[in-house]
């Protein structure tokens, strides 16, 4: 089965995100980058907020580190109306819980945990006084199911399916909803600078045995997570909040 193609919006359709203004973090490359051109496409002003800049000329650069409270409120602050937010920004680690040192462990809750902390302590009173806002978190079937080799990372995604949660329910009255995605592998750049550093020579036949983990006979695409991020994202789903919606290719029928 082969991926979709990214389509724009046609000429006669109206742009589901006109006038909207939305920040996500970490999209400089691979799945952020996605949603962040997917949501340029239907009219929002998109911001990246990350240390690297957009590819995209369209795209709008706030140069920061999730990781530092201080930057990450004082990159916000310059936003008058945040009307959409997208915490994307995360690395990924491999590892047990014995082989995991506190230094990596504590790396991980920086950017992964941390990070959606302090944007989330920076744009909700933004939302709060406008009275509206949608907040999106790019999570993982890690959080639901046990990955071998990933201890860290399942702790950091299973953080962030409770933080969405909280926050759903904290704001469903005040006009604000959070939900998150989960999905199985994409891939993205991270993917092919993982395999090429740990299987050189190997690359292709690594890469299908990574593409058969998924029932559906493929990894997903940055392109697919972004069509579902835009749906969460838009009116379309105003009656959609506090939910975890798995992408997987059916990875979690089979656990």
């Amino acid at each position: 089965m082969n991926p979709p193609s990214l389509t724009s919006a046609t000429p006669t359709a109206p742009l589901k995100l006109a006038g909207r203004c939305a920040v996500v973090t970490g999209a400089s490359s691979g799945i952020g980058a996605a949603i962040a051109a997917r949501f340029a496409a239907e009219g929002a002003r998109v911001f990246n907020l990350d240390l690297a800049p957009s590819r995209d000329p369209v795209i709008e650069h706030l140069a920061c580190d999730v990781s530092d409270h201080a930057v990450v409120a004082a990159a916000l602050d310059a936003l008058p109306v945040i009307d959409i937010l997208v915490n994307n920004a995360g690395i990924a680690h491999i590892g047990t819980a014995e082989t995991t040192s506190p230094a990596d462990f504590e790396r991980i809750f920086r950017i992964n945990v941390a990070g959606v902390h302090h944007t989330l302590h920076a744009v909700l009173p933004k939302m709060r006084a406008a009275g509206r806002g949608v907040i999106l978190n790019l999570c993982s079937v890690a959080a639901k199911i046990g990955i071998p080799d990933r201890f860290a990372y399942s702790m950091s995604k299973g953080a962030v399916l409770s933080m969405t949660l909280s926050v759903a329910r904290d704001y469903v009255d005040k006009g604000i909803r959070c939900n998150c995605i989960c999905p199985a592998r994409i891939h993205t750049p991270f993917v092919d600078n993982f395999l090429a550093a740990h299987y050189p020579g190997r690359e292709a036949e690594v890469f299908q045995k990574l593409e058969a983990a998924q029932p559906i006979g493929r990894m997903g695409t940055p392109i697919e997570i972004a069509a579902l991020a835009l749906y969460l994202c838009s009116d379309d789903a105003g009656f959609i909040t506090g939910s975890a919606h798995d992408i997987d290719g059916g990875f979690t029928l089979l656990r």
